[in-house]
Order: C-alpha cells, then structure tokens, then sequence
C-alpha cells in the first residue's frame, strides 16, 4: 500500500517555490558549457510555483523506487575525502555498485559517473566552472530515449544483450556533510506525475547531445524531502526504469532554498553517483 492521504496531510511540510518549465515554443535545448555567441544558454525558462514539500523522514519507510520513486537508505562510508576523484572511483564506486546490487536484487550494477557539488552564493552552475551547484530546476536526469541510449554509451559491446532485461538509471544522493539544512533535495511523488508533465529536451554537450526531462506544473504533484540528512544517509533515486508495466519510470526531482534554514547553515556539500542497474529478462 502506498502513502493513504489523511496520512500525508498530517505531516510537517515547509513551503518553497520550485521552477518548472515555463510554455517554450519548440523543444527546450540547454547548454552543458558556454554556447555559441548569440544564443542563450538555455531556452527552457523558470516558471515558479510554491507549493508545501512534505517532511518525508516520518514516512521514510513507505517509500518505494518502484511507487514513488525513491527511498532513503543508511549508507555509512569510509571515504575520507568526497573531493578525492581517484579515491571516489577506487573505494566508494566498488562500495556503492555492491550495496545497490544487493538492496535492489540486481544482476549487474555499473556506475558511469559522478558529480560533486558545493554551493556558492551567487555561482552559476557550469561544468569546469568552479564547483557544480545544486540544480534549482524541476527535472528528469533521462528520457525514454537517453536512459536506453546510456547502455550503448557505456557498454557497446553488451548492450543489445543487456536491454532484452531490465534497464535502470538509479542515482544515489548523499551530502557529504551534514546534518544537511542548506538546499536539500525535493522528490516528486511519482504516482502524481502524468506522463504530458514530462517534456523531451536536449542538453548540449561540446562532444555529444544528451536529452532530460523539464517538467511542467501539475497541482497534483506530491513534493517530499528529507530534513537534515546525514552524511551516512541517502536518497536513491529512479530516473529511468525500461519496465513498462505501470510503475514509476521518472523521478522529477530539485534543490529548493528552504525557508527554515538557518542563516548560518553550511553551505550545501553533495555527491551523486550515476548507475545502469540490470536484470536479466
């Protein structure tokens, strides 16, 4: 059974504006880096909505990949320094790939990246620019079509084989320091999304051309988050699911600035890691 309704009422919530996608003429396209003189770095414009984002920690144990889209897990780990990019890839990638191949009974787990971001007050969030920034905008990291396209990125050789099964993009999310009080996470109910609120658009690389979800208002949508997250906590989070079989495929998802922060709060410290989750048809 998923979350009853007089329940969810009774929770704690804040209320914050988040930024969907305002009406765009054409598809929205993004640049990763700089774009090209004259055009604007992205066409899919804020169109801001406040709404109440539920206190999701008093119902952690209700929450589903498969119903929502996401859950909290305890994750303890031994990483030293999450700014270390050779001792993210030698200890936490092995770790990670392990604890999720158990936790959701997988056949193969394969990470193909990660990002670490760090808030700075006023920085605008471009690759090789400083630290990445939280993303402030409603958003699916695939699409129907680049969840798929991820396993014949990443795994040429097998993946005609690998997506006969059952293909995922899982993120996992964590704060490397905490209690995390600074822009924290907000996840959609995935049972209040309908599939017209998820609009194609492309992200512009200097080398390739990916494609996201920006994700227009619905009233119906179920916003949850976790306060003051630990770093031996995480949120695992769907953002793709090849099963077409009524479950959640989608996970929108933002940072939001959440309004009881307080004013000396350190500044938000998080990494996600990217993964292909398997199993065999």
């Amino acid at each position: 059974m998923g979350l009853q309704q007089t329940r969810i009422e009774s929770l704690p919530f804040v209320t914050a504006e988040l930024n969907y996608l305002a009406p765009t003429p054409g598809k929205p396209r993004t640049y990763a880096l700089e774009p090209p003189p004259g055009e604007p770095k992205s066409t899919a414009l804020p169109e801001p909505h406040t709404v109440p984002i539920f206190d999701g920690r008093l119902v952690a144990d209700s929450f589903s990949l498969d119903r929502e889209g996401f859950t909290l897990v305890r994750h303890p780990t031994v990483v030293k320094d999450f700014y270390d990019d050779k001792e993210i890839r030698s200890v936490y990638y092995p770790a990670v790939e392990a604890f999720l191949k158990a936790t959701l009974k997988a056949d193969r787990v394969f990470i193909f990246d990660h990002t670490v971001r760090k808030r700075v007050e006023g920085a605008a969030d471009i690759r090789g620019a400083g630290p990445r920034q939280p993303a402030t905008r409603v958003h699916v990291d695939q699409t129907d079509l680049s969840g798929r396209n991820r396993v014949f990125e990443h795994l040429p050789d097998e993946a005609e084989e690998l997506v006969k099964g059952r293909v995922q993009v899982i993120n996992l999310w964590r704060p490397i320091r905490g209690p995390l009080r600074d822009s924290p996470l907000a996840m959609v109910d995935g049972t209040t999304v309908e599939p017209g609120d998820l609009v194609p658009s492309d992200l512009i690389y200097p080398n390739r051309q990916g494609e996201t979800y920006s994700v227009k208002y619905n009233p119906n949508h179920r916003w949850f988050y976790i306060p003051e997250m630990t770093p031996d906590e995480a949120i695992l989070l769907k953002c793709y699911d090849s099963a077409t079989d009524g479950r959640t495929r989608f996970g929108p998802h933002t940072a939001f600035v959440d309004p009881t922060t307080p004013p000396d709060a350190p500044p938000r410290e998080s990494i996600e890691l990217r993964t292909l989750v398997f199993h065999k048809a």
